[in-house]
Protein backbone atom coordinates (compact mmCIF):
# COMPACT_ATOMS: atom_id res chain seq x y z
CA UNK A 1 0.00 0.00 0.00
CA UNK A 2 1.53 3.29 -1.13
CA UNK A 3 -0.10 5.47 1.48
CA UNK A 4 -2.12 5.14 4.68
CA UNK A 5 -5.53 6.58 5.30
CA UNK A 6 -6.32 8.60 8.43
CA UNK A 7 -8.88 7.73 11.11
CA UNK A 8 -10.03 10.01 13.95
CA UNK A 9 -11.66 8.60 17.09
CA UNK A 10 -13.67 11.17 19.04
CA UNK A 11 -13.94 10.31 22.74
CA UNK A 12 -17.19 11.83 24.01
CA UNK A 13 -17.11 10.25 27.49
CA UNK A 14 -16.22 13.42 29.41
CA UNK A 15 -13.37 11.63 31.16
CA UNK A 16 -15.71 9.03 32.69
CA UNK A 17 -14.39 5.43 32.89
CA UNK A 18 -16.03 3.25 30.25
CA UNK A 19 -15.64 0.09 28.17
CA UNK A 20 -16.71 1.71 24.91
CA UNK A 21 -13.46 3.46 24.10
CA UNK A 22 -11.42 0.30 24.69
CA UNK A 23 -13.72 -1.56 22.31
CA UNK A 24 -13.50 1.16 19.64
CA UNK A 25 -9.71 1.21 19.93
CA UNK A 26 -9.55 -2.58 19.59
CA UNK A 27 -11.69 -2.56 16.45
CA UNK A 28 -9.77 0.36 14.94
CA UNK A 29 -6.48 -1.41 15.69
CA UNK A 30 -7.56 -4.26 13.40
CA UNK A 31 -7.10 -1.78 10.54
CA UNK A 32 -3.89 -0.14 11.71
CA UNK A 33 -2.04 -1.36 8.61
CA UNK A 34 -4.38 0.77 6.51
CA UNK A 35 -4.90 3.74 8.85
CA UNK A 36 -2.95 6.17 10.94
CA UNK A 37 -5.24 6.52 13.97
CA UNK A 38 -5.55 9.56 16.23
CA UNK A 39 -7.78 10.05 19.26
CA UNK A 40 -9.40 13.27 20.52
CA UNK A 41 -10.79 13.70 24.05
CA UNK A 42 -13.45 16.12 22.87
CA UNK A 43 -15.30 16.95 26.08
CA UNK A 44 -12.18 17.21 28.25
CA UNK A 45 -9.83 19.13 25.94
CA UNK A 46 -12.47 20.93 23.82
CA UNK A 47 -10.63 19.69 20.73
CA UNK A 48 -11.98 18.04 17.60
CA UNK A 49 -10.06 16.70 14.60
CA UNK A 50 -9.62 18.68 11.44
CA UNK A 51 -10.80 17.87 7.94
CA UNK A 52 -7.69 15.88 6.99
CA UNK A 53 -9.09 12.53 8.17
CA UNK A 54 -10.86 10.02 5.96
CA UNK A 55 -12.88 8.16 8.61
CA UNK A 56 -14.32 9.49 11.89
CA UNK A 57 -15.84 7.47 14.75
CA UNK A 58 -17.60 9.48 17.48
CA UNK A 59 -18.28 7.58 20.71
CA UNK A 60 -21.07 7.42 23.24
CA UNK A 61 -21.02 9.48 26.41
CA UNK A 62 -23.02 10.69 29.41
CA UNK A 63 -25.49 13.50 29.79
CA UNK A 64 -28.07 15.47 27.85
CA UNK A 65 -27.22 15.38 24.11
CA UNK A 66 -28.80 18.80 23.64
CA UNK A 67 -26.45 20.50 26.12
CA UNK A 68 -22.72 21.25 26.06
CA UNK A 69 -20.32 23.76 27.51
CA UNK A 70 -20.59 26.08 24.52
CA UNK A 71 -17.10 25.16 23.32
CA UNK A 72 -16.68 21.46 22.58
CA UNK A 73 -20.26 21.04 21.39
CA UNK A 74 -20.00 23.96 18.96
CA UNK A 75 -16.70 22.59 17.65
CA UNK A 76 -18.25 19.12 17.26
CA UNK A 77 -21.29 20.45 15.40
CA UNK A 78 -19.07 22.55 13.15
CA UNK A 79 -17.01 19.49 12.29
CA UNK A 80 -20.13 17.50 11.41
CA UNK A 81 -21.44 20.38 9.30
CA UNK A 82 -18.11 20.87 7.53
CA UNK A 83 -17.80 17.16 6.74
CA UNK A 84 -21.37 17.05 5.46
CA UNK A 85 -20.80 20.11 3.25
CA UNK A 86 -17.52 18.63 1.99
CA UNK A 87 -19.35 15.49 0.88
CA UNK A 88 -22.09 17.52 -0.80
CA UNK A 89 -19.51 19.49 -2.78
CA UNK A 90 -17.30 16.58 -3.86
CA UNK A 91 -18.45 13.89 -6.24
CA UNK A 92 -15.75 11.33 -5.50
CA UNK A 93 -13.63 12.47 -2.54
CA UNK A 94 -15.71 11.69 0.58
CA UNK A 95 -15.44 11.71 4.39
CA UNK A 96 -17.02 8.92 6.44
CA UNK A 97 -18.42 9.22 9.98
CA UNK A 98 -20.02 6.82 12.47
CA UNK A 99 -22.03 8.13 15.44
CA UNK A 100 -22.54 6.00 18.58
CA UNK A 101 -25.22 6.56 21.26
CA UNK A 102 -24.64 10.11 22.62
CA UNK A 103 -23.03 11.16 19.34
CA UNK A 104 -25.95 9.60 17.45
CA UNK A 105 -28.38 11.67 19.51
CA UNK A 106 -26.37 14.83 18.86
CA UNK A 107 -26.28 14.13 15.12
CA UNK A 108 -30.05 13.58 15.05
CA UNK A 109 -30.48 16.85 16.97
CA UNK A 110 -28.17 18.66 14.54
CA UNK A 111 -30.03 17.41 11.47
CA UNK A 112 -33.41 17.99 13.19
CA UNK A 113 -34.59 14.46 12.39
CA UNK A 114 -37.21 14.28 15.12
CA UNK A 115 -37.88 14.72 18.82
CA UNK A 116 -35.08 14.02 21.28
CA UNK A 117 -36.65 13.22 24.63
CA UNK A 118 -35.62 11.97 28.04
CA UNK A 119 -36.82 8.46 28.81
CA UNK A 120 -39.08 7.70 31.76
CA UNK A 121 -36.30 5.41 32.99
CA UNK A 122 -32.88 4.32 31.77
CA UNK A 123 -32.83 1.63 29.10
CA UNK A 124 -30.02 -0.74 29.92
CA UNK A 125 -28.98 -4.24 28.92
CA UNK A 126 -28.62 -6.48 25.89
CA UNK A 127 -31.71 -5.70 23.82
CA UNK A 128 -33.32 -6.91 20.58
CA UNK A 129 -33.22 -4.33 17.80
CA UNK A 130 -35.58 -4.67 14.85
CA UNK A 131 -34.54 -3.77 11.32
CA UNK A 132 -36.75 -1.70 9.03
CA UNK A 133 -37.12 -2.39 5.31
CA UNK A 134 -34.21 -0.01 4.76
CA UNK A 135 -32.14 -1.86 7.34
CA UNK A 136 -32.82 -5.14 5.54
CA UNK A 137 -31.07 -3.73 2.47
CA UNK A 138 -28.40 -1.56 4.12
CA UNK A 139 -24.83 -2.67 3.31
CA UNK A 140 -23.94 -2.83 7.01
CA UNK A 141 -27.16 -4.21 8.47
CA UNK A 142 -28.35 -6.59 5.77
CA UNK A 143 -26.25 -9.53 6.97
CA UNK A 144 -27.45 -9.26 10.57
CA UNK A 145 -30.51 -11.19 11.80
CA UNK A 146 -33.83 -9.56 12.63
CA UNK A 147 -33.90 -8.86 15.44
CA UNK A 148 -30.22 -8.27 16.03
CA UNK A 149 -28.99 -7.92 19.61
CA UNK A 150 -26.95 -5.04 20.98
CA UNK A 151 -25.90 -3.33 24.19
CA UNK A 152 -28.29 -0.51 24.97
CA UNK A 153 -27.62 2.21 27.55
CA UNK A 154 -29.61 5.43 27.19
CA UNK A 155 -31.45 8.10 29.12
CA UNK A 156 -32.44 9.97 25.95
CA UNK A 157 -33.83 8.78 22.64
CA UNK A 158 -35.03 9.90 19.22
CA UNK A 159 -38.77 9.53 18.66
CA UNK A 160 -41.41 11.12 16.41
CA UNK A 161 -39.24 11.32 13.29
CA UNK A 162 -39.85 14.24 10.95
CA UNK A 163 -40.15 12.27 7.72
CA UNK A 164 -40.04 15.41 5.60
CA UNK A 165 -36.61 16.22 7.01
CA UNK A 166 -35.53 12.61 6.50
CA UNK A 167 -36.54 12.86 2.84
CA UNK A 168 -34.83 16.24 2.44
CA UNK A 169 -31.50 14.83 3.65
CA UNK A 170 -31.96 11.45 2.01
CA UNK A 171 -31.74 9.82 5.45
CA UNK A 172 -33.24 6.41 6.27
CA UNK A 173 -34.35 4.78 9.51
CA UNK A 174 -32.55 1.43 9.69
CA UNK A 175 -33.73 0.01 13.02
CA UNK A 176 -36.22 0.47 15.86
CA UNK A 177 -36.16 -0.62 19.48
CA UNK A 178 -37.81 -3.80 20.70
CA UNK A 179 -41.57 -4.19 20.34
CA UNK A 180 -43.27 -3.49 23.68
CA UNK A 181 -46.92 -4.48 23.60
CA UNK A 182 -47.46 -3.76 27.31
CA UNK A 183 -46.69 -0.02 27.14
CA UNK A 184 -47.99 2.86 25.05
CA UNK A 185 -44.64 4.62 24.54
CA UNK A 186 -43.45 5.22 21.00
CA UNK A 187 -40.59 2.99 19.87
CA UNK A 188 -37.25 4.76 19.73
CA UNK A 189 -35.16 4.95 16.56
CA UNK A 190 -32.08 2.79 17.00
CA UNK A 191 -30.12 3.37 13.77
CA UNK A 192 -30.08 5.94 10.97
CA UNK A 193 -28.33 6.08 7.63
CA UNK A 194 -27.84 9.84 7.30
CA UNK A 195 -26.17 9.46 3.91
CA UNK A 196 -23.94 7.00 2.07
CA UNK A 197 -21.06 8.27 4.21
CA UNK A 198 -22.73 9.05 7.58
CA UNK A 199 -24.37 6.39 9.74
CA UNK A 200 -25.17 6.10 13.44
CA UNK A 201 -26.64 3.80 16.06
CA UNK A 202 -28.38 4.48 19.35
CA UNK A 203 -26.98 1.19 20.64
CA UNK A 204 -23.32 0.31 21.21
CA UNK A 205 -22.07 -1.80 18.28
CA UNK A 206 -18.53 -1.69 19.65
CA UNK A 207 -19.38 -3.65 22.83
CA UNK A 208 -17.56 -6.98 22.98
CA UNK A 209 -18.55 -10.04 25.06
CA UNK A 210 -15.23 -10.49 26.84
CA UNK A 211 -14.97 -6.92 28.08
CA UNK A 212 -18.65 -6.77 28.95
CA UNK A 213 -18.45 -9.95 30.98
CA UNK A 214 -15.35 -8.87 32.89
CA UNK A 215 -16.92 -5.48 33.60
CA UNK A 216 -20.31 -6.72 34.78
CA UNK A 217 -18.89 -9.55 36.86
CA UNK A 218 -17.12 -7.02 39.09
CA UNK A 219 -18.95 -7.15 42.44
CA UNK A 220 -19.50 -3.39 42.66
CA UNK A 221 -20.88 -3.23 39.09
CA UNK A 222 -23.07 -6.30 39.59
CA UNK A 223 -24.52 -4.86 42.79
CA UNK A 224 -25.25 -1.53 41.08
CA UNK A 225 -27.03 -3.20 38.15
CA UNK A 226 -29.09 -5.46 40.42
CA UNK A 227 -30.00 -2.52 42.64
CA UNK A 228 -31.11 -0.36 39.70
CA UNK A 229 -32.61 -2.94 37.35
CA UNK A 230 -33.15 -6.17 39.31
CA UNK A 231 -31.62 -9.64 39.38
CA UNK A 232 -33.70 -10.89 36.44
CA UNK A 233 -32.37 -8.14 34.16
CA UNK A 234 -28.81 -8.87 35.27
CA UNK A 235 -29.14 -12.63 34.68
CA UNK A 236 -30.73 -12.10 31.26
CA UNK A 237 -27.98 -9.68 30.23
CA UNK A 238 -25.20 -12.08 31.27
CA UNK A 239 -26.88 -14.90 29.36
CA UNK A 240 -27.08 -12.80 26.20
CA UNK A 241 -23.43 -11.75 26.57
CA UNK A 242 -22.39 -15.41 26.31
CA UNK A 243 -24.46 -16.03 23.16
CA UNK A 244 -22.23 -15.79 20.04
CA UNK A 245 -25.25 -14.89 17.90
CA UNK A 246 -26.03 -11.76 19.89
CA UNK A 247 -23.64 -8.94 20.83
CA UNK A 248 -20.60 -10.82 19.52
CA UNK A 249 -22.14 -10.93 16.05
CA UNK A 250 -23.09 -7.24 16.23
CA UNK A 251 -19.58 -6.36 17.46
CA UNK A 252 -17.98 -8.32 14.61
CA UNK A 253 -20.25 -6.81 11.95
CA UNK A 254 -21.28 -3.18 12.34
CA UNK A 255 -18.15 -1.09 12.95
CA UNK A 256 -15.84 -3.42 10.97
CA UNK A 257 -18.16 -3.25 7.95
CA UNK A 258 -18.41 0.53 8.28
CA UNK A 259 -14.61 0.82 8.20
CA UNK A 260 -14.17 -1.73 5.41
CA UNK A 261 -16.90 -0.19 3.23
CA UNK A 262 -15.37 3.26 3.75
CA UNK A 263 -11.95 1.92 2.75
CA UNK A 264 -13.34 0.25 -0.37
CA UNK A 265 -15.16 3.44 -1.41
CA UNK A 266 -12.13 5.65 -0.78
CA UNK A 267 -9.82 3.42 -2.79
CA UNK A 268 -12.37 3.14 -5.61
CA UNK A 269 -12.89 6.90 -5.70
CA UNK A 270 -9.15 7.59 -5.58
CA UNK A 271 -8.66 5.36 -8.62
CA UNK A 272 -11.23 7.52 -10.43
CA UNK A 273 -9.49 10.72 -9.36
CA UNK A 274 -6.01 9.57 -10.44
Amino acid sequence: MEYKLKMAILDMNEGKPNQGMRCIRDIAAMYSSAFDIDEFDVRVTNEVPGMEYDVYISSGGPGNPMEGNGVWDKAWYKLVGDLWEFNQNNKFDKKYMFFICHSFQMACFYFELGTLAARKSTSFGVMPVHKTKYGENDPIFKNLPDPLYAVDSRDYQLIQPDLDVFRMHGAKILALEKIRTHVEYERAIMAVRFSDEFIGTQFHPEADPVGMKIHFEKPEIREKVVENFGQTKYDSMMEHIDDPDKIELTHDTVLPLFIENAMDSIYANNSVLV
